[in-house]
């Protein structure tokens, strides 16, 4: 069974944005695509009599809110499947719950009821922060969100976090025919001298170097096809990654599952993209 896109919508600017960006996702890989809806409309009207011959006003805005949305998709792309669900429940536990059995979430970078001057709503980072899948949160400017850069960026950390994410990141280039963009950063420690020691592997932009060589040999086995451009830049990773999504259409980090309630571990490169990356953030798990 191919599990569907699944894309969370509330009606706000950025879901509507998100589900435009969805479509086109769901024609790269051939996927049917999910329009997910939560409201506590039933919780707060379950005293509407059921002898009544209207229904709840918030179950007919949600109603109308995803069937334009589903209209929207059609419209878009009528070769993509689409279906739609309302849930009652928080937006966070219900795209959760969907993200069981999805190939990936999808979701703006802020919803209706983000406060001004929030970058990234509170259900778009509970949702990557927990998720059992793959987290596309949507935003940047019209270049990345048209894809129009032709560049997939990987932010290529530790092979504990990110194994999944780099193979994420080869899937999408090969479906955009895109460029892939692999980029390690690494930092060299107060007590390492710039003199040179004989011991070349050592160093650390070699030793960043060979890390990365590793981490990229066998997905780019897997895909001989995809034009891979590795790099190794002395820095923090989240700035040199945040810069460099201003050429990029998608930027795909990885994260370690937690176990218990606190889903996925979410660094400082993760919370950094997730809230001022120029181009949409994929947040992939990695098992443990």
């Amino acid at each position: 069974m191919t599990l569907p896109l699944v894309v969370g919508v509330d009606g706000s600017d950025a879901s509507l944005r998100a589900v435009d960006w969805a479509v086109d996702e769901a024609a790269r890989h051939g996927l049917p695509l999910r329009l997910v809806h939560a409201s506590l409309w039933e919780r707060y009207e379950s005293g509407v009599p059921t002898d009544t011959l209207e229904r709840p006003s918030e179950r007919v805005m949600a109603e109308h809110l995803i069937g334009s949305a589903a209209e929207r998709a059609r419209r878009r792309d009528p070769a993509v499947k689409v279906t739609t669900a309302i849930a009652p429940e928080e937006a966070a536990e219900a795209l959760l719950r969907e993200g069981n059995e999805a190939t990936a979430l999808v979701t703006g970078s802020r919803g209706r009821g983000g406060l001004k001057g929030l970058l990234l709503g509170s259900v778009g980072l509970a949702v990557a922060a927990r998720a059992p899948c793959p987290v596309i949160v949507v935003r940047g400017d019209p270049a990345a969100l048209a894809s129009s850069h032709e560049r997939i960026l990987l932010g290529a950390g530790d092979a504990d976090t990110c194994g999944e994410a780099v193979r994420f990141a080869f899937r999408e280039a090969a479906a955009r025919k895109s460029a892939l963009d692999a980029v390690r950063a690494w930092r060299r420690s107060a007590h390492e001298s710039d003199e040179p020691t004989g011991d070349v592997a050592r160093r650390p932009e070699e030793r960043a170097s060979a890390a990365l060589d590793t981490l990229l040999h066998d997905a780019m086995a897997e895909h001989p096809g995809v034009r891979v451009r590795r790099a190794t830049v002395e820095g923090h990773a989240r700035g040199v990654l945040l810069r460099r999504t201003a050429a990029a259409d998608l930027v795909v980090v990885g994260a370690r599952r937690r176990t218990g309630l606190f889903g996925l571990q979410l660094g400082r490169v993760a919370h950094t993209l997730l809230h001022h990356a120029d181009c949409p953030v994929a947040i992939v798990p990695q098992p443990m």
